[in-house]
């Protein structure tokens, strides 16, 4: 039995250039960074002792007797990608809703290959996973998803990730002191807006015309650079939160659906209640809000935003790892 644990992930800048059909012909860069919210996922073959041949639960469960029968769309094509043939138990647990622009469906991608991966006996390294991840969605599923979230989830950490016009990435890890990145830490807070949407259909609004939109994906790679030139530096940390903010009203111009009243409601009560900036996780249109505030302030934000779940955090640095893994039983 094999037991794997892959972060979810916040993002600050740079989204909408991770998505192939922009940085394939100009390139993309973003920064954001793993928490210590988790996808889990528990795999092992199946003894032969059940009527089904494949068991797998999540929000409902499956009992199929071959790969074709599954109707989870990731795990059908997970099990054909890596040629599994035996008869496979998997079971999914998360510490955060699905549809909430965490990265939730990239963790459990590169979850789900990590662990059948390691149930096969195979070694594979972070930059591996990423890559197949994105194949797997990107390729393999047809899903309108950009490439940050698998390579968060597969690395961890704090990072700028570039993405290049052959198709490679690149993670530069935040060179930064503990006690900045504390700091950072402490000035940001997380709510759950109880909104769920599906991002391939937010982002199928505005990612087909993204080359039209030119001028603000190019203003959102150079917030990559200068907002890691605030982490990196020692002035005030508040500028960061400026540049959240900034950031935030050029993605609600990239589409209708980035946004809705409901949300832009929250955001301004936030923001009138001492936050200094924020976005929307994800491609938009619901999920959780980040904001960036004082710490003094939280407590007054949270009050003026009672009707939403705040969830604290902190960030995670061990990427998708494999937590538990027992050899196979042999049966006779």
């Amino acid at each position: 039995m094999i037991i794997s644990r892959t972060p979810f992930r916040i993002s600050f800048f740079g989204g909408g250039t991770d998505y192939p059909l922009w940085y394939r012909q100009h390139g993309g860069v973003v920064l954001g960074g793993a928490i210590d919210k988790y996808c889990y996922l528990t795999c092992r073959y199946l003894p032969p002792f059940f009527e089904h041949r494949i068991r797998i639960t999540y929000s409902v469960i499956e009992s199929c007797q071959s790969v074709d029968e599954i109707v989870h769309p990731a795990v059908r094509e997970t099990l054909r990608f890596l040629k599994i043939d035996r008869g496979v138990e998997i079971h999914h647990d998360g510490d955060l809703p699905a549809r909430s622009g965490m990265g939730s469906s990239s963790a459990f991608s590169v979850g789900l290959l990590h662990a059948l991966h390691a149930l096969r006996g195979d070694f594979v390294g972070k930059h591996q996973l990423a890559l197949e991840g994105i194949h797997m969605e990107q390729d393999l599923l047809k899903e309108t998803v950009g490439s940050q979230d698998q390579v968060f989830a597969a690395y961890g950490g704090v990072n700028t990730i570039q993405f290049h016009p052959s198709g490679d990435i690149s993670v530069r890890p935040l060179t930064i002191p503990r006690t900045r990145l504390t700091e950072l830490n402490d000035h940001l807070l997380l709510v759950f807006t109880g909104i769920v949407r599906t991002a391939s259909e937010v982002a199928g609004s505005y990612v087909p015309e993204i080359d039209e939109r030119k001028r603000q994906l190019r203003m959102m790679m150079n917030l990559v650079e200068e907002a890691t030139a605030i982490l990196t530096g020692t002035g005030a940390i508040k500028t960061f939160g400026e540049l959240l903010h900034e950031t935030w009203m050029e993605k609600r111009s990239l589409g209708g659906a980035v946004s809705k009243p409901a949300i832009d409601e929250m955001y301004n009560e936030a923001r009138a209640a001492g936050a200094v900036g924020g976005k929307l996780l994800g491609a938009g249109g619901g999920g959780f809000l980040l904001f960036f505030a004082p710490p003094e302030r939280h407590a007054d934000i949270r009050a003026r935003l009672n009707r939403l779940l705040h969830v604290p955090f902190n960030f995670d640095f061990s990427g998708s790892q494999i937590i538990f893994f027992d050899p196979e039983k042999d049966y006779i």
